[in-house]
């Protein structure tokens, strides 16, 4: 009797875990995934592997980091150009992308924060010339994962301090 009790009560319990598979498909893949948007993004850029379920990111490989001449090569780039804000604003601009298996890139996605990591707007013309720049990049090289040709996502943050990069991370 005592068993029959405690199935009795755990009936309602099991029924409660059984995801609803519905939900599942309004998601993407992967937390994270950029979508192609025909108002934002280059038709002409292509996936190497369009039908991939999982976005690889730049540190999923042991090289991490993946630029010719570094991280330091673009920093030293980008102080040439002496960008500076017309306000003197503080936080930091996040410019992701995909990084193709050919070293191109596309789906570029901008995101404006301040310092306490609310959105925020910055100076048009020097959000303008921080994507350009990062768009203009051409040194990234191309990943494999066990032998495979793979599309990885790559980030760049820009540090803003009274509106001049600081730092780019990561």
């Amino acid at each position: 009797m005592k068993y029959i009790l405690l199935f009795i009560l755990l009936i309602p319990l099991l029924a409660s875990c059984q995801a609803d598979k519905s939900a599942l498909s309004k998601y993407p893949v992967q937390v994270g995934d950029i979508v192609f948007d025909e108002k934002l993004d280059d038709k002409n850029f292509k996936k190497c592997n369009p039908k991939e379920s999982y976005g690889y990111q730049y540190y999923n490989d042991s090289k991490g980091f993946g630029y010719k001449g570094e991280k330091l090569k673009i920093e030293k780039e980008l102080e040439a150009l002496q960008l500076k804000s017309l306000g003197k604003e503080n936080g930091y601009i996040t410019i992701r992308f995909l990084v193709n298996c050919e070293g191109k890139t596309g789906l570029f996605r901008i995101e404006e924060m301040n310092e306490e990591y609310l959105k925020t707007n910055f100076d048009e013309k020097f959000l303008d010339a921080l994507f350009k720049f990062t768009k203009n990049l051409n040194g990234w090289i191309p990943k494999e994962i066990q032998g495979k040709k793979i599309d990885y996502y790559q980030y760049l943050t820009f540090k803003i301090k009274h509106g001049e990069v600081s730092e780019i991370l990561p």
